[in-house]
């Protein structure tokens, strides 16, 4: 292994020659010396001795690290007195003065960045997507025929929705309606009261909804609106029904049909609402 400090003294008086560089195993530098010096031998002062003397000077001045990394370079495996590489005591000095930057993945796996990349981190898709209801495919069918006046094929449908969402209040007002066109007043009144059950809150409009004027023209149309849309007796609202009373026939016939008549033509656009309430006031002052 080189010393700075014998390559400084060889440079200082045998510089001219370049018998430092030849110390330092730079042969080129040290024959290319040799030429300058015989060339310059006429010279009082060779070209070569004077570089020799700025080579001298530059050593000398030159720390123990800069010159281990430029000369000591091939060195590496030799060591000490204490077992220990002489080329990784500049490493080591260099480590202390540059401490060698962390990686990514090993700031990851420090407790304290864990902790802030915990903080910030996204939650996964699945905790921000909400998850939409089923559709009932029946309600939509039930409700497309019960427009096109298909009452029994809605009813069917609307059965088979409540068989997938018994606590569909939509269904059972839409069922009430289906029920009380096709004059069957116990059923009307079991899914009225299972809509109102079930959340429905629209009172008025049960009380001025065209299809279920057949509800509201039985005796026990009353008490069941007083007591909150439901029978004050125990058991189901078909069980009570039959209870209170056995379904009478209707005593006018004519006035429901006129009545359906008239909700038809304002469907159809053959009636004005103005109109229809004129001709529904008129056949109900008979």
């Amino acid at each position: 292994m080189k010393n700075r400090i014998t390559a400084a003294i060889i440079a200082l008086f045998l510089g001219s020659f370049g018998a430092h560089k030849f110390y330092l195993r730079d042969s080129g530098a040290g024959i290319f010396y040799l030429i300058l010096f015989m060339v310059g031998s006429s010279m009082r002062l060779p070209i070569s001795a004077f570089l020799g003397m700025v080579d001298a000077f530059v050593l000398f001045t030159m720390s123990d690290e800069k010159f281990d990394a430029k000369y000591n370079k091939s060195y590496d495996t030799r060591t000490d007195r204490r077992g220990q590489s002489r080329n990784s005591r500049y490493d080591s000095r260099q480590q202390r003065r540059y401490p060698p930057r962390q990686s990514t993945t090993s700031r990851r796996q420090q407790g304290s960045y864990e902790v802030r990349r915990e903080s910030y981190k996204k939650p996964a898709p699945t905790q921000n997507k909400v998850r939409r209801p089923r559709e009932n495919p029946f309600k939509k069918t039930g409700i497309s025929k019960y427009k096109d006046y298909d009452i029994d094929g809605a009813i069917e449908d609307f059965n088979k929705g409540i068989e997938l969402d018994p606590a569909d209040m939509a269904l059972h007002f839409n069922l009430a309606c289906a029920y009380s066109l096709t004059e069957k007043p116990k059923k009307g009144f079991y899914h009225l009261q299972k809509a109102v059950e079930n959340g429905f809150k629209d009172f008025e409009k049960i009380k001025t909804h065209d299809d279920l004027a057949y509800l509201r023209i039985q005796e026990e149309f009353e008490e069941f609106q007083e007591n909150g849309y439901k029978f004050n007796t125990s058991g189901s609202p078909i069980e009570t029904i039959d209870k209170v009373e056995p379904e009478v026939v209707i005593q006018d016939d004519i006035l429901l049909s006129q009545l359906q008549k008239l909700s038809e033509l304002r469907n159809k656009g053959l009636l004005s609402d103005k109109e229809y309430s004129l001709e529904k006031e008129k056949l109900m002052r008979r």
